[in-house]
């Protein structure tokens, strides 16, 4: 039986772990032939032998490395644009480094990936594009998270603007609104805290279900706005935040 992704290749960013790697594999178990990217080699080996999945170090930080990773990859149907940074502080405690880091990866690394797969993706007849934005952003302003809140708006600017622009063309693109997720990344977050346990309590007090999202329900929304299923759906934020919106 066919997958819903069947016939498309899709390239995913910051899929070593995480609701990047949940994605990944759930591509591939729909059919797609997946090229799973990240910075961490050593993490993405964990893929390997994934039916459909082949894997590739890719820095989105870096415009050569992204125009190589188009260039060898050539035409896909799916973009999803996972890779992202959280920065903790306020506007007082985030520096300019923090602040241009922040927005180089959470909003230039879509723009330089979005700007080299795109062409081809026109000339092809066109595909969906899945960016990762979070409720933290125009849709709600979290206390601490200052450059991350203010990069993730952008994304949502990022996505209504390509999704105007090329809606005539083929192209789709949505952007996914996650709230607290179980992730390696919340855990080393966690783990830094002065009190780990509060910390971690006080992530799943902020959800009105009383528990976190599990990568895998992520991954769930992200294969959905990738298929044709969702064919009449462009230039939306799709929040999935366990109520945290309400």
């Amino acid at each position: 039986m066919a997958g819903r992704l069947t016939g498309k290749k899709a390239l995913v960013t910051a899929a070593a772990q995480g609701i990047g790697e949940a994605t990944a594999r759930a591509f591939a178990a729909e059919g797609a032939e997946v090229v799973a990217t990240d910075i961490n080699e050593e993490r993405l080996r964990g893929l390997e032998g994934v039916p459909g999945l082949t894997t590739r170090r890719l820095d989105v930080t870096r415009t050569d490395e992204v125009a190589a990773a188009a260039k060898e990859v050539g035409v896909v149907q799916v973009l999803f644009n996972c890779a992202g940074f959280v920065h903790q502080g306020s506007i007082l405690e985030c520096e300019e480094g923090d602040w241009d880091f922040s927005m180089d990866l959470n909003v230039k690394g879509m723009y330089r990936v979005i700007r080299a797969f795109l062409p081809a993706m026109l000339e092809a007849g066109g595909g969906s594009i899945v960016n990762m934005s979070s409720i933290a952003s125009a849709l709600r302003g979290v206390p601490g998270r200052f450059a991350y809140t203010t990069s993730k708006a952008a994304v949502l600017g990022l996505t209504k603007a390509v999704a105007a622009d090329f809606v005539g063309r083929g192209i789709r693109c949505n952007a996914i609104c996650p709230g607290t997720v179980d992730s390696p990344s919340l855990q080393e977050r966690i783990g830094a805290a002065e009190d780990a346990e509060a910390a971690r309590k006080a992530f799943i007090a902020r959800q009105p279900m009383g528990r976190l999202g599990r990568p895998e329900e992520i991954a769930a929304l992200v294969v959905y706005l990738a298929s044709d299923e969702s064919a009449f759906v462009s230039g939306t934020a799709v929040s999935i935040d366990g109520g945290w919106s309400i």
